[in-house]
């Protein structure tokens, strides 16, 4: 079981699975221009087959972000108080979401219009219209596209922050409870998260479809604000990740098994459509698979990745505004390649090197040497010269938001 200390302190595994979240999530975006479902810009070559890879990620890829944010919250929350917390949640995230939907989101709606083609060439006209609160050619403008991750956190934040020393109660008293990861507890850590979100899906599924709509998401928010509160509860729970550890070869067997069975069902939809004896079994399953996927990999980073070194600091600090860059640079380029007439993997490495090499080169020489630019990505404030030459060098751990 790990230690009280060892739990408060640096969690490098959790800040490994944060910038591996962020990873999968570009990556997950280049697919976007691969796929059939509607998205901004579209490949000549978009087809089926990637869609079984983004289906095997589509249960769990958000989730294990969220997660690790309800972890980071309660981490900065301890630190800062109810009041620091949210002043500090607004100062952070509320430039990001500003500056991103009038700045960083634009191109994607212009390039989305400009593919589709609903608008002309004109830069100003457009940007014109889209920063005026209106309805561009079926585009809601101004938008968040990609932000509604910022947005959501900052929201769940600020709800949160007036609750946050009953919650901090309630999680020291979770904290303090004493008890062996035998069998029950494995078996709890891997059932009883699963169940509020079998409920969600039964109950607001249905009736409310994912919309990124703030006013009107509340199956997206059901999902998304309990796996952030989950992460609260549990951060610097002993007897839950001493459970999660043990947990981990069973979990990451039912992850492959269930992997392998949902590959076959997606293959093979034509056997078992319409019949609710088949599929609903598998839409639960698929609620277990997703919770397994994110134990799975905490286990292994908590046995594998968890130590720093300057590649951790340096990602910490550069995956949160590659975040912010890559969807804008993923839509402008795709929009240009999609008219070179290249063969499909050519393409597909030309905006994989673009994209991450765009947010590299942005970030290590624009963003994150400007005083002005790094608060708009999220980044804390450079110090002065003469602070930054006095204060003492401490450790850097778990990275908000």
């Amino acid at each position: 079981m790990p230690s009280d200390t060892a739990l408060n302190s640096r969690r490098h595994d959790l800040d490994w699975l944060r910038i591996i979240a962020f990873a999968i999530l570009i990556f997950y975006h280049i697919g976007m221009f691969y796929v059939t479902w509607g998205w901004h810009v579209k490949s000549p070559h978009a087809n089926e087959h990637p869609e079984i890879l983004m289906l095997l990620a589509n249960p769990w890829r958000l989730a294990l972000l969220f997660f690790i944010s309800g972890v980071a919250l309660r981490f900065l929350s301890d630190k800062l108080g109810a009041g620091g917390f949210a002043r500090e949640r607004a100062a952070r995230l509320l430039p990001v979401m500003v500056f991103g939907m009038a700045v960083v989101v634009a191109p994607q709606t212009y390039f989305e219009l400009r593919q589709a083609g609903d608008i002309g060439a004109d830069v100003a006209s457009f940007y014109g219209e889209y920063i005026r609160p209106s309805e561009l050619h079926g585009v809601i403008t101004p938008t968040w596209n990609h932000l509604w991750y910022v947005v959501y956190l900052l929201v769940y934040s600020l709800l949160l922050a007036p609750l946050l020393p009953l919650l901090r109660r309630l999680a020291a008293r979770l904290d303090a409870l004493k008890g062996r990861a035998g069998p029950a507890a494995v078996l709890a850590v891997m059932l009883l998260p699963v169940l509020p979100f079998i409920l969600y899906r039964l109950t607001l599924d249905p009736h409310f479809p994912t919309t990124h709509n703030l006013f009107w998401d509340w199956a997206n928010h059901a999902h998304r604000f309990t796996i952030l509160l989950i992460g609260y509860f549990v951060a610097k729970n002993p007897g839950f990740w001493a459970a999660a550890g043990r947990a981990l070869p069973f979990a990451a067997v039912y992850a492959l098994g269930f992997g392998a069975l949902y590959v076959w069902a997606v293959e093979n939809f034509h056997l078992i459509e319409g019949r609710d004896e088949i599929l609903w079994p598998i839409r639960m399953g698929r609620i277990l698979f997703a919770w397994c996927v994110i134990l799975t990999l905490l286990g292994l980073a908590r046995r594998f990745l968890n130590r720093s070194g300057p590649a951790l600091r340096y990602l910490n600090e550069a995956i949160f505004p590659y975040f912010i860059l890559h969807q804008t640079i993923t839509v402008t380029a795709g929009y240009y390649l999609a008219q070179m007439s290249l063969n499909v993997w050519m393409e597909f490495a030309a905006l994989s090197a673009i994209t991450i090499g765009g947010c590299a080169l942005l970030h290590e020489f624009v963003i994150r040497r400007s005083r002005i630019l790094r608060p708009l990505f999220g980044l804390k404030a450079l110090p002065s010269p003469d602070r930054a030459a006095s204060a003492p060098q401490g450790r850097r751990g778990l990275s908000s938001p």
